[in-house]
């Protein structure tokens, strides 16, 4: 009988051993392979956990700047090479250099978003951010004629009457102390609701709601992600702030639905004309995103519900995304006060503000520079994730069904090997004679491939705006350093702390 057990034992445990081959058993996750058959360390860095359990306890609760750190720590220890996590929702591959994002960005079939874009879904729905295959085929191409340059010159309109506004308002603040993050939030807000929608947010009721229902939708997100455990929708529904997230998302949802309905009506009496010559580009009247889908409903390519999904989609992304940029373009004028007198030569022979044209603002290029370098250090989106729908060979590793992969945007771009002193603010990196042997896939702030951001334009064209209107008005004085700034993880990169600058009237 002892016999029996002994040899029981032996085949159990030679049995365990060639599971564990393919499956990382105690992590409950397929493994990631070499396609040669080499061991996997000899391609990526396989990150050790806490626990047996694999990686599965090494984030459970910690804070959205606790896992900024960790995921610091692990590209550190990893000596920047890609690494790979093994959770129980797949194993995790992270590509953290420009050498291994090449082939995924420019890869057609790992399009498919990752795990915390699913969190996004019950919010944004299958909007462009989130959808994928054919259905993203068809609304990437119903919506890139809503971004072309000449519908940009009218959006451009609308940042230079913004970019007035909030020279008004800051005005009528305490000069000494400015709370960037509260002004510009509303800034960046107003402008994606005039361009998406094509009303002004103030003079819509219930925008405050509104306002204060998509900043309180972000935080619920962002704990969902730092607790591995609920991930799980039944765990989330049962435990997590479900209620709460559901209550946001519909108030979200019922201000889009009630501005989209109220400009099909118009659109309905104009009997069902487009504001735009599609053969052209033409505009013939001021535009909004939301014409361009309207146009789409009446030809029967688009229903209600898509139309709100890819307005929620444009307006959360495009508030949030350029609102990060502008603020830490601030911090880095204020603190380089030689950097922003550079700027403010470049812009002082313009045009009156009012008439400067989309070319105006392209031609300013050392702006553009300090704009890139800003969003080199300081990605909006700091992380950008897919998920492996088949088995995927990718950089020599064989990736099975449900693997994620996590492209650290963050690390990419402060990468010393494309970057020397990749944490020094040097806007000339990005001069065109510096530029000519830069990896194509170093500098991602927009991501890159066919999923890049389709908006990268819009954003810079808006970041433009107000940056020109503030330093022909103001010289940016420092108030705190960026070396002191505590950064974090959200849908797009936060800080701990608020952020101010000190504004100070030019006198011409």
């Amino acid at each position: 009988m002892l016999l029996f057990f002994a040899v029981l034992l032996i085949i159990l445990i030679l049995l365990l051993r060639k599971v564990n081959e393919n499956y990382f058993v105690l992590a409950l996750c397929k493994r990631i392979k070499c396609v040669d058959g080499k061991p996997l360390e000899e391609k990526v860095w396989v990150m050790p956990g806490k626990t047996i359990f694999g990686n599965n306890f090494d984030v459970l609760n910690v804070t959205p700047g606790k896992l900024f750190e960790l995921a610091r720590g692990w590209a550190k220890f990893s000596r920047g090479r890609s690494y790979v996590l093994h959770f129980s929702i797949g194993s995790v591959y992270n590509i953290i250099n420009a050498e291994d994002a090449e082939q995924l960005f420019l890869s057609q079939s790992i399009t498919t978003k990752g795990i915390n874009y699913d969190f996004l879904q019950p919010f944004l729905g299958d909007g462009l951010l989130i959808s994928r295959e054919e259905k993203w085929h068809l609304r990437r191409k119903m919506l890139t004629p809503a971004f072309h340059f000449n519908i940009l010159q009218t959006f451009n309109e609308i940042f230079k009457e913004e970019s007035l506004r909030l020279l008004e308002k800051l005005k009528h603040l305490q000069h000494d102390n400015i709370n960037i993050s509260d002004v510009i939030d509303e800034f960046s807000l107003n402008n994606v609701c005039e361009t998406a929608l094509g009303v002004k947010l103030n003079d819509i009721d219930g925008e405050s709601e509104y306002r204060a229902a998509i900043h309180k939708i972000e935080p619920i997100i962002i704990r969902r992600v730092c607790n591995p455990l609920l991930h799980y929708g039944i765990i989330f529904h049962l435990f997590g702030q479900y209620r709460e997230y559901k209550h946001y998302a519909e108030i979200t949802h019922n201000f889009s639905s009630k501005i989209i309905n109220r400009k099909r009506k118009g659109f309905l009496l104009n009997g069902n004309s487009s504001s735009i010559d599609e053969k052209n580009s033409y505009v013939k009247a001021r535009y909004a995103m939301l014409d361009t889908l309207l146009h789409q409903e009446a030809q029967g390519l688009v229903d209600h519900q898509g139309i709100c999904e890819e307005v929620d989609t444009f307006m959360f992304e495009g508030y949030d995304t350029t609102s990060t940029c502008l603020k830490f373009a601030l911090l880095n004028l204020a603190q380089y006060p030689d950097i922003q007198e550079k700027c403010y030569q470049e812009i002082a022979s313009l045009t009156t503000f009012e008439n400067l044209t989309v070319f105006d603002f392209n031609n300013l290029e050392y702006l553009g520079c300090v704009i890139k370098e800003t969003l080199r250090m300081y990605p909006s989106v700091p992380v950008v994730t897919r998920r492996c729908t088949k088995d995927t060979v990718l950089n020599g590793l064989f990736l099975p069904t449900n693997t994620q992969i996590f492209i650290h945007i963050y690390d990419i771009m402060r990468d010393s090997k494309h970057f020397p002193e990749p944490s020094v603010f040097k806007p000339e990196r990005f001069l065109a004679e510096n530029t000519l042997d830069m990896h194509p896939f170093a500098f991602v702030p927009f991501s890159a491939g066919s999923r890049n951001c389709i908006g990268q334009k819009f954003a810079m064209l808006e970041i433009k705006a107000a940056l020109v209107a503030i330093l022909r008005t103001y010289r940016v004085l420092p108030i705190m350093q960026t070396k002191d700034l505590i950064l974090q993880y959200g849908i797009t990169l936060k800080t701990n702390q608020k952020l101010f600058v000190k504004l100070e009237p030019r006198v011409i």
